[in-house]
């Protein structure tokens, strides 16, 4: 009982500062468009992961600032393979992606450095240790755009 109370609480305060910051922040809303180089590496990766036997669990074009992380919070069940795929801007020179759990504890971080299409994607496989929500955290640091920077994130989890 105590532990449905914590995840309720934490999903009513998420929600409620989600909301606040939304309305504050409106370039880190998901966007209604989506770079075609992007969508090209998207589907291309989904295609992959596919015959590989994940299936896309979540999936969001979202708008970036440069240097900003912006959180996406997922829920993970116990013993699940999941493999998350960030794609940033080719255009930046850097890209991070920090995933912590439930206690603030971060349990994955990659970081890619360079311009290009090879290295404007991040991915990482996760198998969660207990069922909780976690909190993925990616940043992209780009010198010609501030504000807009595309990016898109996928969630797969291991069917077959």
């Amino acid at each position: 009982m105590k532990n449905y109370l914590k995840y309720c609480l934490l999903f009513f305060w998420m929600l409620g500062g989600f909301c606040s910051f939304a309305k504050a922040q409106p370039y880190l809303r998901p966007v209604s468009y989506m770079d075609t180089t992007l969508k090209f590496q998207a589907d291309s990766i989904k295609k992959e992961m596919s015959s590989q036997g994940f299936t896309v669990v979540k999936e969001a074009p979202i708008r970036m600032e440069s240097g900003y992380e912006m959180p996406v919070i997922v829920p993970l069940t116990q013993g699940m393979c999941y493999d998350f795929v960030f794609i940033g801007d080719s255009t930046s020179k850097l890209y991070e992606v920090r995933m912590f759990d439930y206690n603030d504890k971060q349990v994955v971080y990659e970081k890619h450095f360079g311009e290009g299409i090879e290295s404007n994607v991040i991915k990482f496989s996760y198998i969660p240790q207990i069922t909780e929500y976690h909190i993925i955290k990616p940043v992209q640091v780009n010198k010609k755009k501030k504000e807009n920077i595309s990016g898109y994130i996928i969630m797969f989890k291991k069917t077959q």
